[in-house]
């Protein structure tokens, strides 16, 4: 019960603290002219967003921080290697994204950080937390849990974390295209999250971890209540990439990585529909798809933004329970 206890203080707060940002940051960034750039392919469309302010992720970012220091002054969390790759993590992988931001807003156009200078950056953290993890006494052990295999794969295990970080951040990111979809979907995955770290009692910190997860969620739910149809502020790559690296870290910890793939499969379809995309494009110059990511094309089909992240949100529900009932049951 004290974890469940904890788990709703460290949401609740999160909530009330992410509302409390939303209603002050909003106006500062229409102030700035923060404001999100749309695609030329979705202007028809999306005309009614044009204006709409982006760094959004901040409002979820800075409260789940706030939250969990707070929490550890107070004696009620114990940092360790654990949270503290976790939060490094999410707090690095926020950096990258915000400046990507920035640069777009301040040259007025959707040209970010360069693809190689993201890709740069995010080697980089795969580099701290790789050093991290080994430090702490973890093995570079790729689990398959259902055939009950370990693999010690070695140096190698540092370019899954890469690969992890990389494709999950870039996945929330690519889905992060209609009003509250991105925010929605983390939501049901953290809270997922959380309660399968608090089932991982092997793992230093997993206490922790789960609560970074409750936390987070509880955030997501107040950057939401600013975030859904119609949006008046967008969480932009300073929160998708955020959201994304602290997926893909949680799994690595919690040795899931496979396991996310179910958790998270709404990103994972997002994400596979543009690799369709490109190369069918590429080999017969026709599109598979209406448009991409999948979204787009519910919307070309006639769907409502509310009746789309409603049917993903769905099956990220359906998905989530599946694979509770793996991760924590069997």
């Amino acid at each position: 019960m004290i974890i469940l206890t904890k788990a709703v203080l460290v949401m609740m707060i999160s909530l009330i603290l992410s509302i409390i940002m939303g209603l002050v940051l909003i106006p500062l960034l229409h102030k700035f002219k923060a404001n999100q750039r749309l695609s030329v392919y979705l202007e028809e469309k999306h005309k009614k967003k044009i204006g709409t302010p982006t760094m959004g992720g901040l409002i979820f970012i800075l409260p789940t921080i706030f939250v969990m220091v707070i929490m550890y002054l107070f004696g009620k969390v114990k940092f360790n290697t654990s949270i503290l790759i976790v939060m490094l993590t999410f707090v690095f992988y926020s950096l990258i994204g915000f400046i990507d931001d920035f640069l777009i807003i301040k040259r007025n156009n959707n040209k970010g950080l360069s693809e190689s200078s993201k890709f740069i950056l995010q080697i980089i953290v795969a580099i701290i937390f790789f050093y991290l993890f080994m430090v702490s006494g973890n093995e570079p052990l790729l689990w398959i849990h259902t055939l009950g295999i370990k693999l010690n794969i070695g140096f190698f295990y540092g370019l899954l974390i890469l690969l992890v970080l990389v494709s999950s951040s870039n996945a929330v990111n690519i889905t992060d295209g209609l009003d509250g979809l991105a925010g929605s979907l983390s939501l049901i995955v953290f809270l997922t999250l959380g309660i399968i770290s608090y089932n991982t009692g092997w793992l230093l910190g997993y206490e922790e971890i789960a609560l970074f997860s409750f936390s987070l969620a509880g955030s997501l739910i107040g950057f939401l209540v600013f975030n859904l149809n119609p949006a008046k502020i967008f969480m932009g790559d300073t929160g998708s990439l955020a959201l994304g690296a602290a997926m893909g870290a949680i799994a690595i910890l919690t040795r899931h990585e496979i396991l996310l793939i179910v958790i998270g499969i709404v990103f994972v379809i997002e994400t596979l529909t543009c690799i369709i995309q490109r190369v069918y494009y590429k080999f017969t110059h026709k599109r598979f798809f209406l448009m991409t990511p999948i979204h787009h094309s519910f919307e070309k089909k006639g769907y409502s933004e509310r009746e789309i992240v409603k049917i993903f949100c769905l099956v990220g529900i359906i998905a989530s329970m599946i694979a509770l009932i793996y991760g924590v049951i069997l």
